[in-house]
């Protein structure tokens, strides 16, 4: 078969480069042929992953963190070529999501060629629509709120590398950030609210491995709903190790709820999805069953 690979080769500080080469040499090693793609800017990646697609290629490979996988999902969604993940980045929730091996390249070698013989999953992607232009997919989870600050404070900082980057961000919002009104429709039901955080997620976790939602699942159809009510910065505090360890379902400020679609509005908020900014409100979200094929 003829098997895109695409690679952001500063995911992971560097290490995602590396991770591209051995998992290329594996799909070369067992017959297929690999085109390498790599872009001096994410929009010209883009472009050239589309390019590869539309020329007839097999498969797609991407080679990085979630950004990576929501451009992957971007490209392929509703289209019957199949998305292989190297994770290599950072955050690697969808792969962690998916079972997939994470910093192991020659393990997701394996795991490509394995669905290469045997066929493709199907997966759920979520779809942002905002009533101009496309749609946005998302394979993880789109975030408007606390998460969705401290993701663009982190993106705007060259220094820390990794995921101390995202813990300063954390740090330094958790001393200003205050409770932001949110106007929802949940699957077609209106209301106006107070939160934290509002999120919508096709996987279980986020900011590399904050496990929102533990029993999410990408092949059920649904998305599911993460709101935290407003909390004080201290209790804030407290809450944010529970949630890596999922302990934090069942807390009086936390609730989760499945769902088919849920428009957000909340102004001065950029959305994130998959880590990437997508945006500002209004949007609608909905589910798309089987929208992507995962070689997992």
């Amino acid at each position: 078969m003829r098997v895109a690979v695409a690679v952001n080769p500063v995911a992971g500080s560097g290490y995602a480069a590396g991770a591209g080469a051995t998992a290329a040499s594996q799909l070369s090693a067992a017959g297929h042929t690999v085109e390498w793609i790599v872009g001096e800017s994410w929009e010209v990646l883009r472009q050239r992953v589309e390019a590869a697609v539309r020329g007839g290629a097999d498969a797609l490979v991407v080679v990085g963190g979630d950004g990576m996988v929501h451009l992957g999902a971007n490209v392929l969604a509703e289209r019957p070529v199949p998305l292989g993940i190297v994770a290599a980045g950072t955050g690697n929730d969808v792969a962690r999501t998916l079972g997939l091996p994470v910093r192991r390249p020659a393990d997701a070698a394996q795991v490509i060629l394995k669905g290469l013989r045997t066929g493709a999953r199907p997966m759920d992607l979520g779809r942002i629509s905002s009533g101009s232009g496309s749609p946005v997919w998302f394979a993880g989870a789109c975030s408007a709120g606390f998460d969705a600050v401290v993701n663009a404070r982190a993106n705007a900082r060259s220094w820390p590398k990794g995921r101390s980057r995202y813990t300063l961000a954390v740090l330094r919002e958790l001393a200003v950030f205050k409770p932001l009104n949110y106007r929802l429709a949940v699957d077609g039901r209106a209301e106006n609210t107070s939160a934290m955080l509002v999120c919508v997620a096709n996987a279980q976790s986020i900011g590399g491995g904050m496990r929102i939602v533990p029993t999410a699942e990408y092949d059920d159809g649904a998305l599911d709903l993460f709101v935290v009510s407003p909390l004080s910065r201290w209790r804030l505090v407290m809450l944010l190790p529970l949630v890596f360890s999922g302990r934090h379902v069942g807390h009086p400020a936390v609730r989760l709820e499945r769902a088919q679609s849920v428009s957000i509005d909340v102004p001065g908020i950029t959305l994130f999805a998959d880590g990437e900014p997508v945006g500002v409100g209004p949007v609608g979200i909905d589910v798309v069953p089987g929208a992507l094929h995962v070689l997992a």
